[in-house]
């Protein structure tokens, strides 16, 4: 199968979004993600992969702990905020609602449907992308909601490229 035809067949597929927040010695970080899935029933995991660009897989390096929020159709703003800045150089968190969990996790109020995860690995096989397997450790929702979908947020640019790694975080 061709790249081309690889990606067209992902794009059918057009993955929910969601924001991955974390903390590491006090410093917050937050992203878009759109690779992610329950990875397991029993116990409850779920993995998800972040860039090698972001700030945030640089902090998540250090972090023990995760909130995934999940995004509705109506939290096109929260995509934009999270997924074209970066926390290189900004506090994606600024003027953005939030609440301290237990752990020092930011958890933003304007999302409800949220899940706070406890990492159990970190998978690097030389992709633009780490994979983090995580424990789940409590969930809320609000009820069922429409997703925010790739190809709802297609216009907005990336903070960074897939091309931009971390050499040596």
């Amino acid at each position: 199968m061709s790249d081309n035809a690889f990606g067209r067949s992902l794009a059918s597929l057009d993955a929910a979004l969601i924001v991955v927040t974390t903390v590491a010695e006090g410093e917050r970080a937050g992203c878009v993600v759109g690779f992610h899935t329950r990875s397991s029933i029993v116990p409850q995991h779920f993995s998800l992969w972040l860039s090698k660009a972001n700030h945030t897989y640089r902090t998540a390096l250090r972090a023990t702990h995760f909130a995934a929020h999940f995004l509705t159709a109506d939290d096109l703003a929260l995509a934009e905020a999270f997924g074209t800045r970066s926390g290189d150089d900004t506090d994606k968190f600024a003027g953005i609602d939030v609440d301290i969990d237990d752990h020092g996790l930011p958890l933003l109020r304007a999302c409800p449907n949220r899940t706070v995860l406890e990492r159990i690995t970190l998978l690097d096989d030389g992709g633009d992308h780490v994979c983090l397997t995580t424990r789940v450790l409590a969930a809320q929702a609000d009820g069922p909601f429409v997703p925010l979908r790739m190809s709802d947020a297609l216009h907005l640019d990336p903070g960074h490229g897939s091309e931009e790694r971390a050499i040596q975080p």
